[in-house]
């Protein structure tokens, strides 16, 4: 189960991916638990972006009552 800031962070991803701190700790869990992915820019900087599981528990918690 995610913590209340870990669910923050994918919040935060989703809606203001520049503006996440990739060094946070909540960041390097949502990775782990592949519900976040970092996807190379053409700049050579890296961005976050919702994976697909990532997507579908945002959905989830926007549906419970």
């Amino acid at each position: 189960m995610l913590s209340p800031h870990e669910f923050a962070t994918l919040m935060l991803v989703a809606a203001a991916p520049e503006e996440i701190d990739l060094n946070r700790e909540e960041f390097d869990t949502l990775l782990d638990c592949q519900l976040v992915a970092l996807e190379k820019l053409g700049s050579g900087t890296q961005r976050p972006r919702l994976t697909r599981d990532g997507d579908s528990v945002l959905r989830a918690i926007a549906r419970k009552p």
